[in-house]
């Protein structure tokens, strides 16, 4: 069984406005019915308090529906922002797409 898979890919500055659009997204995705959610932060350039929260509300959210969530192409501000507050330890993340799918998909 292929699992169903949506990518979200925000852009700018992910902060309270960006943060609020990427719950909409991510309820949109799981009312859907998607196993797997990639948000893939390569056109992501920052990332505040708000915007974290919205990730980790996203997670929320993709737990309560029993799927997953992975994060792909963070960069070293998001990576340290991850590092400082253990969300490290929380989200799952890949190099790139080419690297989620080699290890997430090519197993399911």
């Amino acid at each position: 069984m292929n699992p169903k898979v949506t990518v979200l890919e925000p852009t700018g500055i992910l902060d309270g406005i960006r943060g609020n659009q990427l719950r909409q997204e991510v309820s949109e995705v799981i009312k859907n019915g998607s196993d797997i959610l990639l948000i893939d932060l390569k056109d992501v350039k920052f990332v505040d308090s708000s915007g974290l929260g919205a990730l980790v509300s996203a997670m929320q959210m993709v737990r309560k529906a029993e799927s997953k969530l992975f994060l792909c192409s963070v960069n070293d501000q998001v990576k340290m922002l991850f590092e400082l507050t253990k969300l490290d330890r929380i989200f799952q993340t890949f190099t790139d797409q080419d690297e989620f799918n080699r290890q997430v998909l090519a197993t399911q």
